[in-house]
This record gives C-alpha cells, sequence and structure tokens, in this order.
C-alpha cells in the first residue's frame, strides 16, 4: 500500500480549508484517508499560527513507515524543520512564453526602427539656445520649408 502525506480540500466554493491527512495514494483527493494529521487554512495571513496546524510526531511516524510527503506538504515540513530542504530546479521558471517572446522581438524591431527614423530629420535646436546672445537678438534660423525650394531649384537645373 503507497502511502501519502496530502491535503484534501473542503470548505465551500471560494474558500478553501485543507486536512493534511496520510492517506493512500489510491484513494480521492477529498475521499477515504486513515489519519488526519492537521489542517491549513491558505486564507489565513502568512505569519498566523493557525494558518498551518500539523501533528509533527505523528507525521514523523508515516515518514518512518515510508509514506511521501506531496510537494506542498514537503514545503510545509521543510519550513517546520521536520526534513531537510531539497533544492528544486526549474531553470524555465523566469523565462517568458513563446507569445511574450514574439511581442518583445516586435517591440524591439519597432523601437529600432523608430530611433533611426529621428536621427536623420534632426533639427540642432540646442544650439540656438546654449549661445550667449539673447533670444530676441538671435538671426532667424533658416526653417526645412525654406531649404526646400532651393533644393527643388537644384533638382530642376539638374534635370534641364
Amino acid at each position: 500500500m503507497a502511502m501519502k502525506i496530502r491535503l484534501a480540500r473542503g470548505g465551500s466554493k471560494k474558500r478553501p480549508f485543507y486536512r493534511i491527512v496520510a492517506a493512500d495514494s489510491r484513494m480521492p483527493r477529498d475521499g477515504r484517508f486513515i489519519e488526519k494529521l492537521g489542517t491549513y487554512n491558505p486564507l489565513l495571513p502568512k505569519d498566523s499560527e493557525d494558518r498551518i496546524k500539523m501533528n509533527l510526531e505523528r507525521i514523523q511516524y508515516w515518514l518512518d513507515q515510508g509514506a511521501k510527503p506531496t510537494d506542498r506538504i514537503a514545503r510545509f515540513l521543510e519550513a517546520a524543520g521536520t526534513i531537510e530542504k531539497t533544492e528544486r530546479k526549474n531553470p524555465k521558471k523566469a523565462e517568458p512564453g513563446k507569445k511574450a517572446q514574439e511581442r518583445a522581438e516586435e517591440k524591439a524591431t519597432a523601437a529600432a526602427e523608430a530611433e533611426a527614423a529621428p536621427a536623420e530629420e534632426e533639427v540642432p535646436v540646442e544650439e540656438a539656445v546654449t549661445d550667449d546672445t539673447p533670444a530676441e537678438d538671435a538671426p532667424a534660423e533658416e526653417t526645412p520649408a525654406e531649404e526646400t525650394p532651393a533644393e527643388e531649384a537644384a533638382e530642376e537645373e539638374k534635370a534641364e
């Protein structure tokens, strides 16, 4: 008989409450169990003493009998100091999914294109502000509209 120390859900809808039980692994999650070993109330704050209550003596007994704790129960027992901590490796935990990676690539290419376009059309505005002459006495700068007819005239001469 394969024994497990696991959570059995109780409580009403949207209000979970769990019993920590020793049960045969073939039994349903909320079904028949051999012994109740404690309770877990996830709705309470993490620093509350009533959040997790365990009978550590009985849990140790079942562990000695060969019962395997589930991942969640193992974390509870590690926090209580009953069992030693196991190192967990999940290298893909922080990686975004495929769709998020595609969106990030699209944003990066759009940002690169946006940076390239304004660099060609920059007008030196800072030079006029940093001059020692007052803004009223500063000579009027040529605007792109004034440059355009001169360029068009030069192009027309080349065409002829």
